[in-house]
């Protein structure tokens, strides 16, 4: 591996990817152990030693310099937590992908597990020591991918353009996105990328479809990921990225943390937590208190997770099955067994299968033997109306700080294939719609970029 090589990083709410160019045309690297997207999900056997493992692994391709200089506080105390994990039996290395999650899954109780940690790096009043820690995380998912990508590719990955939103969801707009810049451009260095730009990914999204216009177009982008809506409306044009500030660009944006894993935990609280007791009224006549099911379902929220798992919620369950809530007996198995992302799991299925049948059987057995049910298109469709409403909501505020109604929409992001969003996009703006690839585009988009900006 003797020569450098041009890459684009989505480091996404949901999956990572990484793409180049050859032949002129955008390439998404295959990886054997995770195929074409990552699951951005990181396992641990414990938190204290994330630091040390990066370090070691850096250690390992001469990467460790820089990174020792920045945990010079810290780094001893993680690689003594290595050493201890080990001695009491546990593993001493992080997993990445489907394979963390089935690392969690395995041993619930006692793990660290991460799933998109994206979401958080744009959070007010994080300290320096969280602020490291969200570092860590990025750069170890980052080298995983990027030494993963580099045996396939045959090339080091030195030069990189990172996808970004135009905003990260924080309260302070400005600061959240300094702050998320700079962990991802900090973890980008530590694991070997000398050069890191990054691009909106909307107009990543819409790179190839501008390369196809003949004239000006008010374009609305909305992509719909894992864990975030973004809608944009941009001025696109053949060459526009070239001669353009791509700020000046940016005719409006909204955005809100509402993505698929929001559909998924809709479609739990509406088809599957009342097989766990959810709406359910008492032999006083009072019903079911519905914050435990909440706090179940909401897998991407750690408050939330961590009072579903609080003695607080054990002992509630426990009073109410005293009560007379039979079916509660299974939330009480989802909450010793640690099975949250497993039920989440199924509510993702059972909502990708909708998209091409009318209802799908969800297997539940893992919760009481022979449990199963009928999750219909009737379901979703009520599970999803306000997340729709909220969607249609981002958009008509994009054309209000645009001052203009687009001229097309162009519909990118893993949920994008939902014909329920399609349909309620179409409804509203009675527009032409393009689809891009929905998994893809933004990888694609940015391998283009990098290529373009790095080539001159």
């Amino acid at each position: 591996m003797t020569t450098s090589s041009i890459a684009g990083f989505d480091f996404g709410t949901s999956n990572c990817a990484l793409g180049v160019v050859d032949a002129q045309q955008p390439r998404l690297l295959t990886l054997p152990e995770h195929g074409q997207y990552m699951p951005s999900t990181m396992f641990a056997p414990h938190a204290d030693m994330i630091s040390g493992w990066l370090f070691r692994a850096l250690e390992q391709h001469g990467l460790e310099q820089a990174y020792q200089q920045a945990r010079s506080e810290t780094l001893n105390s993680s690689l003594r937590a290595m050493r201890e994990l080990k001695l009491d039996g546990y593993g001493d290395q992080l997993s990445f992908g489907k394979h963390a999650l089935h690392e969690y899954l395995d041993d619930p109780a006692d793990c660290y597990y991460v799933r998109s940690p994206k979401s958080f790096l744009g959070a007010s009043g994080l300290p320096e020591r969280q602020q490291q820690r969200f570092e860590d995380i990025c750069a170890a998912m980052m080298l995983h991918l990027k030494q993963h990508a580099e045996q396939v590719h045959g090339q080091r990955l030195e030069k990189v353009v990172i996808g970004r939103p135009v905003n990260f969801q924080g309260l302070d707009s400005e600061q959240s996105n300094q702050q998320a810049l700079a962990i991802l451009t900090k973890a980008a260095k530590f694991v070997g990328f000398k050069q890191v730009e990054f691009l909106y990914e909307p107009m990543a999204a819409g790179l190839a479809y501008q390369h196809q216009l003949s004239e000006e177009r008010k374009v609305m982008v909305v992509d719909i990921g894992g864990g975030t809506s973004d809608v944009s409306m941009l001025t696109m044009g053949p060459g526009y990225l070239d001669s353009h500030d791509h700020q000046q660009l940016v005719l409006g944006y909204s955005g809100e943390r509402i993505g698929g894993n929001d559909f998924d935990i809709a479609l739990n609280m509406e088809a599957l937590m009342p097989e766990l007791g959810a709406g359910m009224t008492l032999s006083s006549g009072r019903n079911v208190p519905g914050a435990p099911f909440w706090d179940a379902a909401a897998v991407n929220n750690f408050p939330a997770q961590m009072q579903f798992y609080s003695k607080e919620t054990r002992l509630l369950i426990q009073e109410l099955i005293k009560q007379g809530a039979a079916p509660l007996k299974r939330l009480q198995t989802l909450q010793q067994e640690r099975m949250t992302y497993q039920l989440s799991a199924c509510a993702e299925q059972a909502k990708i299968a909708l998209s091409q049948h009318a209802t799908s059987q969800v297997e539940l057995d893992f919760l009481d033997d022979g449990l199963s049910t009928e999750v219909s298109q009737q379901h979703y469709q009520q599970a999803s109306d306000k997340l729709l409403s909220k969607i249609i909501g981002l958009a008509d505020q994009v054309v209000a700080q645009a001052g203009c109604q687009p001229d097309q929409l162009f519909l990118t992001g893993g949920s994008a294939n939902s014909p329920l969003v399609k349909q309620a996009l179409e409804q509203h703006f009675k527009l032409p719609m393009i689809s891009g690839d929905n998994f893809g585009s933004v990888t694609s988009g940015l391998a283009l970029w990098a290529e373009r900006i790095y080539q001159d």
